[in-house]
């Protein structure tokens, strides 16, 4: 029987009741300025200055590097991209997932977050605001001020971690002046978005600032019995101790619950995926089946300028994520389109993660050279609970010619659970950048982690422990010719977990001992007027385990992912604004125990993605932006023999927006058109083992969005 949660009220009248109230709070605070789009802000600033702050933004703008603190993105020897705030409002985006997909070397439409072909784990890549949460729930774009991805491996800066880079998810902070803004929207399958943004200062000394964010939005979706529902409320709080000193805190609970979406589509040995269906189609999924994700983070920072120069940042974060994961499988059986359908509850029901750091930054001369040196530490404790009665079901058959609805499972009680896992990881961090002269410099830094696991049964007993220490470090070389150009050399090795093995292996929950990866990257960013550019080649190896023909799950080969990345970012006119590149990835399983495989494609991976953005103002009708994003994946294999291929897709989007004043109130309206052309793909193919190369080989994958319009209305009361 299916477990059904009290339905949760409509927070439409609340949205509506809260800006009602704040409209008179402030009339005269400044609307805000939007550095990267200054033309429609102010209609009357001439170009060159427009043209200035764009120059600025592209040579200025800083990200989090971790105990390294803010740095400036043309002085790290890391490819790093920032998608900031306006692109992701503009863009109409509503998942940290869409977010990263404008980022051509990050694989983000899994479970799992990935850049460079390599995915990453549950905990150890993903963080919100610098301390580590779940990756594996669902984040809304609403949230966050910005989304910034490091690729590539980062253990000597944040610990153990899969070399799959960092996603870093950064919350939206109170403002100095009083905004309140509302949004309403409208699209596909009738969906209705309502959401507020309410910030300023609760003192007259503006010693405390607040940040509320609150949304409803109610999808019918495109399928004719899917819906989909996302619920927010988050609170963010300032405490200005004084002039150096800062308390931030932040709290969030997210609900998204989906229903009738298609499901996934998995193959059984020897078959190979058809070409994509059409997602509209009634049945690819169950009405009754989907996701039910509630996710509550807190977390607090501590931050204090001693003078100047030296930093220190205190955080801490707890979140709980709860899932109710109903979702179904269809797993295509032969040739002809005969499928089985299977629902599975024994996968994890909650996770909950308390995550630290405490990082101190600050610079010294010795004789010539001049040290900005990092101290740090960073941890979590991380634990999994399943359904005691969780497990693999078969709801029924079908052809893809007439998809089957088939009868509602008996679920197990999500809420009845037992602890599967216990995980905890710590590291102390140290950082030297040596600066020798304007030119060169040179970063180390180097990271000593303990991290243990255990595995427990239903009845509580240890099924199995591990306790490893060790070391991951970096090195990097910079050469600037000129100030707004950086060019490098980095080497980088890094600890992480060992993988699990699969349900189906004869040693199957036994950790693995600990991985070592590593990393060549070699590259280059400049500042050119309004637009930064970035280019980047890399060489990763790491091994490979995989249940092997005595059933064992073992390490016996090695992934070797090479690649080049391009990126663009900024003005290349003042009214013609670019975000995006392409990614080239030759991803390779080498010294494996069979003829067959060697030497092959890594399963889902492309060569070739690529991704750009473009956005242009009319100067003959001020306030009026159009834009339009091109996305291309190449094909893809499906099986570890690259016997078999999904064809190559590209898609694009277009949209409008108009930014206007109406009775002195600053207000925008959208208008977005995604997969214009309606283009049926696959999206997400992967092993069937989630560490990568499995035994089998066989892969599952998605299907990719039809065409879906969005279209909304931003007032700034």
């Amino acid at each position: 029987m299916s477990v059904v949660r009290p339905a949760r009220p409509s927070w439409a009248p609340l949205l509506l009741a809260v800006a009602a109230g704040f409209v008179q709070a402030d009339d005269s605070s400044p609307a805000p300025v939007r550095l990267d789009a200054l033309e429609v802000v102010d209609h009357e600033e001439s170009e060159v200055d427009v043209a200035a702050a764009q120059a600025e933004r592209a040579r200025k703008q800083t990200a989090s590097f971790g105990p390294l603190g803010e740095r400036r993105l043309l002085d790290t020897p890391y490819s790093m991209n920032v998608v900031p705030r306006d692109l992701i409002e503009d863009q109409q985006v509503k998942s940290v997932k869409d977010i990263i997909r404008y980022i051509p070397s990050v694989q983000g439409d899994g479970a799992r977050p990935q850049t460079r072909g390599l995915q990453g784990s549950v905990v150890q890549n993903s963080r919100i605001d610098g301390l580590n949460v779940v990756s594996t729930t669902e984040y809304p774009a609403e949230q966050f001020d910005n989304i910034q991805v490091m690729n590539g491996l980062a253990g000597s800066l944040y610990g153990p971690a899969n070399p799959a880079g960092t996603f870093n998810y950064v919350s939206k902070r109170p403002t100095g002046f009083t905004r309140n803004r509302v949004t309403m929207g409208a699209g596909t399958g009738l969906s209705w978005l309502k959401a507020a943004d309410l910030s300023g200062p609760l003192d007259d000394g503006g010693r405390i600032r607040y940040r509320v964010n609150l949304l409803d939005d109610q999808e019918q979706t495109f399928v004719s019995d899917g819906k989909i529902r996302r619920q927010l409320g988050s609170l963010a709080l300032d405490f200005q101790l004084g002039e150096r000193s800062v308390i931030e805190v932040t709290g969030s609970r997210y609900n998204y619950l989906s229903r009738g979406l298609p499901g996934k589509f998995a193959l059984a040995s020897g078959v190979s995926l058809p070409h994509a269906l059409d997602p509209t189609k009634k049945n690819l999924g169950q009405s009754y089946a989907g996701d039910d994700n509630e996710t509550s983070t807190v977390d607090v920072h501590f931050k204090h300028d001693f003078d100047g120069n030296w930093k220190l940042d205190l955080g801490a974060l707890r979140q709980i994520a709860d899932r109710e994961s109903t979702a179904v499988t269809n797993t295509l059986i032969n040739g002809k389109g005969n499928y089985r359908t299977t629902v599975s509850t024994a996968t994890a029901s909650r996770f909950t993660i308390n995550s630290y750091l405490a990082n101190l930054n600050g610079r010294v001369r010795t004789g010539f050279l001049s040290h900005d040196l990092t101290f740090g530490l960073s941890g979590f404790s991380w634990k999994n609970y399943n359904p005691v009665d969780g497990g693999t079901q078969t709801v029924g058959s079908g052809n893809l010619a007439d998809p089957a609805e088939f009868a509602e499972p008996n679920y197990p009680d999500f809420t009845d659970r037992y602890r599967s896992a216990a995980t905890t990881q710590s590291s102390l961090i140290f950082g030297d950048t040596l600066t020798f002269s304007p030119q060169w410099s040179l970063m180390v830094t180097g990271s000593w982690s303990r991290m243990t696991s255990a595995s427990y049964s239903k009845t509580a007993g240890r099924t199995g422990d591990s306790v490893d220490k060790g070391w991951s470090s970096a090195g990097s070389l910079m050469y600037k010719p000129i100030d707004d150009m950086t060019l490098y050399l980095t080497y980088a090795d890094s600890m992480q977990q060992g993988d699990t093995a699969p349900t189906g292996s004869a040693n199957v929950g036994t950790v693995l001992s600990p991985f070592r990866s590593r990393q060549w990257e070699v590259g280059g960013k400049l500042a050119l007027g309004g637009v930064r550019l970035s280019l980047a080649a890399f060489q990763i190896k790491r091994p490979f385990a995989y249940t092997q023909e005595d059933g064992v799950f073992a390490v016996a080969g090695e992934q070797r992912n090479r690649g080049v990345e391009f990126m663009v970012d900024g003005h290349l006119t003042t009214n013609l604004r670019m975000f995006g590149g392409v990614s080239w990835l030759d991803p390779k399983l080498l010294d494996t125990a069979s003829a067959a495989t060697e030497d092959q494609r890594i399963v889902g991976l492309p060569r070739i993605t690529a991704n750009l953005l473009t956005e242009y103002s009319l100067p003959q009708l001020p306030g009026f932006t159009v834009n339009l994003n091109a996305r291309h994946v190449g094909r893809r294999p499906t099986d570890n023999t690259n016997d078999n291929w999904v064809g190559a897709y590209s898609t694009f989007d277009a949209g409008a927006r108009y930014t206007t004043k109406m009775w002195a109130r600053s207000t925008v309206y959208r208008l977005e058109v995604t997969n214009l052309t309606d283009r049926h793909y696959w999206t997400n193919i992967v092993p069937g083992g989630l560490n990568g190369y499995s035994g089998a080989g066989n892969a599952s994958a998605d299907l990719g969005r039809p065409r879906m319009f969005q279209a909304s209305v931003q007032v700034d009361l």
